[in-house]
């Protein structure tokens, strides 16, 4: 009977010869496997290239459709892959989103609205995607967001898009695999299910050939972590699946879908072995319901040891697994060798060998020593003749000899008086020349040392000019009754004028003028780094701006206890999709506020307008780029290089050769890194800054004032500038422009405010 591989196979014969597309093999291969797989009892029926959940329903997409919310659509590219949950497509992120890190080109896996047609089921859904947001791990496939199609009501989980195939596919083109192999193609596995419970908690459920991904670079993914499950237990309350259980009929372990308060690692146990057994054999082990009797043949490649150690990796009894995956693999690669009753036999065999062995030996040897006594007679008068011709020679050539080692002792002794000679000149000659480079690296570093400690007195007093300048600036420029004048670093803070309280700290910044955007060498470096050339050429081209009216900036951006504030003051309500008061991580009133829009930035500032009565606003992109180098012009305000213990950013990337670091998964409080030149807190990372003006594609036409260029562009969505806790250094860069809806918020978006100084009439 031809099985579920061989058809398999046939198929693939049929599509490289051109006879079938790529759409109708992977149509035809998921009918195959969902046939092979389905519970007892499911239907069998090959699948359409729509995907059909039950008979007369089905999603409707096609190449080109746009699907998603009004301000976030993606353009579907190329259907890769289809099954029971749903379509994977390959698609072209149109909206904003595509601004926020990810590429453009994203993958796409879309539900059947049956699965999440109740809030509750929605819900569920919603907290895997968020979940799985967090697993930043290099063989977990990235999850960017998820989304609604209006159209469809279908949901849609927004992913990184891979080249490759999965382990399905693998297999159904090269046949079993050997057992070195399918460790090494485990072994990423196990990494990623190790880290996914030591950093969240968090089980698979769900572990099957179609959920491992191998990429053309050889790259191994983990895919659907979590969610397919939670989806697949959502759909088994409206008579989707079968009812109670998560994961795939044959992966799935006995115990799985039965009341537990967390799911257990056992699940995922279970799930591998599974696999490990199918790669080895090129079958499943189990045809039909596991019962506690029923153990599979043990393969042919696998020794018994390596196939005890399987085989209590699909213990039905959840208790008599190992642990994790990581044992479960570390217990096979520790079973070499044969078992205690294999050695038994070959120790048997060996003995009666070595005794057949033995008997040949001996009989050989009494005829050898019967040769040898008549060869001995006739040896010994051979040699007693010789031995008298030999003695002559020998005492002739001990003579030469004792010549010859005379000579060479001779000649020896006067090698070792000249290399004595030699060294020890070399010696002295060393020792004067490091007496010599010992003297210079003295001075040179008591010049190094005087050098520096003149640098540092020259930047304090240099500091400290800078300070009195401001401070003289623009304390000659308030008006008497503008409330309290900065202090000696520099910093303002408005008094409420009904006395209950006070607005955010500022700090003075300086008049002057300065090359806003990148330069070219700046351009490549980032592009080096994973810049696409698109965006670099946002910071083109290079140009001069004067910054020419006095201006104080946020010392801090906005923090959560100056929005508290706000919040009680005017009763605002948000309307965004992020809580700012629980964001998802821990957060205390010293932290950036997050989860505002641009409005709600505006709203904020005329608020703190009227309470101070002075004239608050968002910087304009040009004054941002200004505060943020403070007189530097390199990558960032303190040079090309960058490090975790500068800024708050995804430290597991790295800048221009700078080392790897700490990645915290949320903000940071204020003032826990290095100010600016100009004492300005967080300008690079922590979280996205709002600006006053709207996206514009380059520098074209921009203005050389340092007003914000309002005219043209796309007023609906508004520049971000600084980089996140979530993004690469390479977003963190003094010149990078960034744009995102400005009706939209987010848990990595925040803003910093602008005071202007009025010159007394």
């Amino acid at each position: 009977m031809q099985t579920a591989r061989d058809k398999i196979r046939e198929l693939r014969s049929l599509h490289e010869d051109g006879l079938l597309s790529q759409q109708e093999f992977d149509s035809r291969k998921n009918a195959i496997l969902d046939a092979e797989y389905a519970p007892p009892g499911g239907s069998g029926t090959p699948m359409a290239p729509a995907i059909h959940i039950r008979q007369g329903t089905e999603i409707g997409l096609m190449v080109g459709q746009e699907i998603g919310p009004q301000n976030r659509r993606y353009r579907l590219e190329q259907l890769i892959a289809q099954g029971g949950m749903g379509q994977v497509w390959q698609a072209m992120d149109l909206a904003t989103h595509a601004e926020l890190g990810h590429s453009a080109m994203v993958a796409l896996k879309i539900l059947p609205p049956q699965l999440t047609q109740s809030a509750t089921h929605a819900k569920l859904l919603i907290e895997e995607a968020t979940q799985a947001r967090r697993l930043a791990h290099e063989h977990i496939v990235r999850v960017y967001e998820w989304a609604q199609d209006p159209a469809t009501s279908s949901y849609f989980i927004i992913m990184e898009c891979l080249e490759g195939e999965d382990l399905d596919s693998l297999l159904a083109r090269e046949g079993p695999l050997s057992l070195d192999r399918v460790q090494a193609l485990l072994a990423p596995i196990s990494d990623a299910l190790q880290y996914a419970w030591e950093k969240h908690k968090l089980v698979h459920r769900d572990i099957k050939p179609g959920n491992v991904f191998v990429t053309k670079k050889g790259e191994i993914k983990l895919l659907d972590f979590g969610i397919a499950a939670r989806a697949r237990s959502s759909a088994s309350s409206i008579g989707l699946e079968a009812p109670g259980n998560s994961g795939t009929a044959g992966y799935r372990a006995p115990e799985a879908g039965t009341l537990q308060r967390q799911p257990s690692r056992a699940l995922d146990v279970y799930a591998v072995a599974v696999m490990i057994y199918q790669m080895v054999e090129g079958r499943m082990p189990f045809d039909g319901p596991r019962s506690a009797s029923h153990e599979p043949p043990r393969p042919e490649a696998l020794s018994a040891r390596e196939w005890d150690a399987l085989r209590s990796g699909f213990a039905f009894d959840p208790d008599q697994r190992p642990a994790t995956v990581p044992d479960l693999l570390a217990a096979l690669r520790g079973a070499v060798g044969p078992s205690p009753q294999e050695l038994a036999a070959q120790h048997a065999a060996q003995q009666a060998e070595e005794q057949v062995a033995h008997a040949a030996q001996q009989a050989a040897q009494r005829a050898q020593e019967e040769l040898r006594a008549r060869q001995l007679a006739v040896q010994r008068k051979a040699e007693a003749e010789a031995a008298a011709a030999a003695h002559l020679l020998k005492e002739k050539q001990r003579k030469e000899q004792e010549a010859i080692e005379r000579a060479e002792a001779d000649a020896a002794k006067r090698e070792r008086k000249e290399a004595l000679s030699k060294q020890l000149r070399e010696r002295r000659e060393a020792d004067a020349e490091k007496a010599r480079k010992a003297r210079e690296e003295q001075q040179r570093k008591a010049m190094q040392a005087k050098a520096v400690a003149a640098y540092r007195a020259e930047q304090q007093r240099a500091r400290e000019e800078m300070a009195e300048r401001s401070v003289a600036e623009v304390t000659a420029q308030l008006p008497e009754q503008s409330g309290p004048v900065a202090d000696t670093d520099g910093v303002l803070r408005d008094r409420f004028l009904d006395g209950t309280g006070k607005g955010p700290e500022l700090v003075l910044l300086p008049t002057g003028r300065f090359q806003m955007g990148s330069p070219e060498h700046e351009r490549k470096i980032a592009m080096r780094a994973g810049s696409q050339q698109s965006w670099v050429e946002r910071e083109t081209p290079q140009h001069w701006v004067g910054i020419e009216q006095p201006l104080a900036m946020g010392r801090f951006p906005v923090t959560v206890g100056e929005w508290r504030q706000f919040v009680r003051a005017t009763g605002w309500q948000p309307h965004g999709e992020v809580n700012w008061a629980d964001p998802g991580f821990a957060q205390t009133d010293e932290h950036p506020v997050v989860g505002v829009t641009w409005h709600d930035a505006q709203q904020y500032v005329r608020w703190l307008s009227e309470k101070t009565g002075q004239l608050y606003r968002l910087p304009s992109e040009a004054e941002w780029e200004y505060a943020c180098r403070a007189g530097t012009k390199t990558a960032f305000s303190f040079g090309d290089e960058i490090d975790t213990t500068l800024a708050n950013y995804d430290g597991n990337y790295t800048y221009n050769g700078s080392p790897k670091g700490e990645y915290r998964q949320g903000t940071t409080r204020g003032g826990l890194f290095p100010p600016n030149p100009w004492g300005l807190y967080d300008m690079h990372g922590n979280v996205w800054e709002w600006v006053q003006d709207p996206v514009h594609d380059n520098y074209e036409g921009a203005p050389n004032t340092g007003d914000a260029w309002e005219q043209g562009g796309d007023q609906s969505r508004r520049i971000l500038r600084g980089g996140s806790w979530l993004y690469n250094p390479r977003y963190l860069r003094s010149a990078l422009r960034n744009g995102f809806s400005a009706q939209l918020s987010n848990d990595i978006v925040g803003f910093r405010v602008a005071r202007n100084i009025v010159t007394p009439s």
